[in-house]
């Protein structure tokens, strides 16, 4: 197995891979600018917690109806074309928010249902996306491929919303949503340029769509250490995640414009970027999983700091250890999977981990965002962080019998 800088370079100097990549870059920039300047534009027109909670609710919790469909089909589908396709549609709803934004007709209502298609179409997607994966680049790089994807998706959730803040300063989310649909563009023409052997066509698989569905999800919840890293993995996008959903609400609490929003968006997106740059270098799948085992830890500490936060400051440095800690749980999550799993049921199993890591964050930020109008943000914030970390101390305590499944 490739280690450190020798594995990304070897995964990159993989044509496919190569091409995925650079698509992947710019619809990934386009897209945390689209999400935050739609972010703002909700805030801005409600002034609400709960708006923001279920708007973000309306964008993730697709995943949780559309996605174990999508991942049986991924196992039985051809992901590229799949992929294409879904991309395409992307782009589409990206032109369309430009469209409206440009006559002025975008409404909180209007945004909800565009975010509800949007979310649907992204949940679709999701699965087919990341089992494509393992078809991009050869097994000794998937370890490495897997954490560039991650530092490609914290780069942009550090660029993308700096790059907001200053079109929002100029007051054009109007060009925030045409940036994403350029990207998306961008992403598609990438995308037509991959070229696979006829191989990488799924096998079919017996019985329908449910069955298969229902196949996944017993063998996820029979298995000790799968069992375990998908629960953490529930617990900390349910009681960490929520707070990236409403981070207008949270960067309200310090002042109410909108680059101090986009700066407290890009101090998560930051960490989360360092921690996956480190992460890049790791390649013992055993260390990965104590990571993502024992993250929830660091997590929780970090959000209960940034929830009782009185100056600026603190806030930011908490928020900076928590995307650190987001982005090293859900590499290391996703690698393990990865690797875990036969090739039959990884479309199902990467599809649970999509399912879980957009649904349960729309169900935490439709909580949250609804309890803020009447509590206040810091108080449900740290709530979520203490038991985030009181059941990662019962799982770390576990560890050995985890990996001792896992065969690690």
């Amino acid at each position: 197995m490739q280690k450190g800088w020798h594995g990304v370079r070897a995964a990159l100097s993989e044509a496919n891979y190569r091409n995925f990549t650079i698509g992947n870059v710019f619809s990934l920039v386009g897209t945390w600018v689209q999400r935050v300047a739609l972010g703002w534009l909700v805030w801005e027109l409600t002034g609400s917690g709960a708006w923001l909670g279920a708007v973000a609710f309306a964008d993730l919790f697709p995943m949780v109806l559309v996605t174990p469909l999508a991942g049986a089909m991924a196992d039985r589908s051809e992901r590229l074309r799949v992929t294409r396709i879904s991309q395409a549609l992307l782009m589409v709803h990206a032109g369309l928010l430009t469209v409206l934004s440009a006559l002025s007709l975008l409404t909180p209502g209007l945004v909800l249902v565009l975010a509800l298609v949007g979310g649907i179409i992204t949940a679709f997607n999701q699965p087919f996306r990341m089992a494509l994966l393992p078809s991009l680049v050869e097994r000794p790089n998937l370890i490495s491929a897997v954490a560039i994807n991650s530092v490609v998706f914290n780069v942009a959730r550090f660029v993308g919303p700096a790059i907001a803040g200053l079109v929002i300063a100029k007051g054009s989310l109007t060009l925030a949503f045409a940036i994403n649909f350029g990207t998306f563009a961008v992403f598609s023409w990438t995308l037509a340029r991959i070229r696979l052997v006829p191989a990488e066509a799924t096998r079919p698989a017996n019985g329908g769509l449910i069955t298969a569905v229902v196949e996944g999800w017993r063998y996820a919840a029979g298995h000790v250490g799968l069992g375990a890293m998908f629960l953490m993995l529930t617990v900390v996008s349910l009681c960490i995640r929520p707070v990236l959903e409403l981070m207008p609400s949270y960067a309200a609490l310090f002042g109410p414009d909108a680059g101090k929003f986009a700066f407290m968006t890009s101090a998560i997106g930051l960490g989360a970027l360092i921690g996956a740059l480190w992460l890049s270098r790791q390649a013992d799948p055993a260390a990965l999983a104590k990571m993502s085992l024992s993250n929830g830890l660091v997590m929780g500490a970090a959000l209960f700091v940034a929830a009782v936060a009185r100056q600026e400051p603190l806030g930011v440095v908490a928020l900076f250890i928590v995307g650190f800690g987001m982005v090293v749980s859900g590499i290391a999550s996703q690698t393990v999977i990865q690797l875990a799993v036969p090739d039959h049921l990884r479309g199902r199993m990467l599809a649970l981990h999509s399912m879980i890591f957009r649904g349960a964050p729309a169900v935490g930020a439709l909580a949250v965002g609804a309890l803020s109008d009447v509590t206040g943000l810091r108080g449900p914030l740290a709530a979520g962080a203490a038991v985030t970390f009181a059941f990662s101390g019962i799982v770390y305590s576990r560890r050995k019998l985890i990996l001792k499944s896992l065969g690690l």
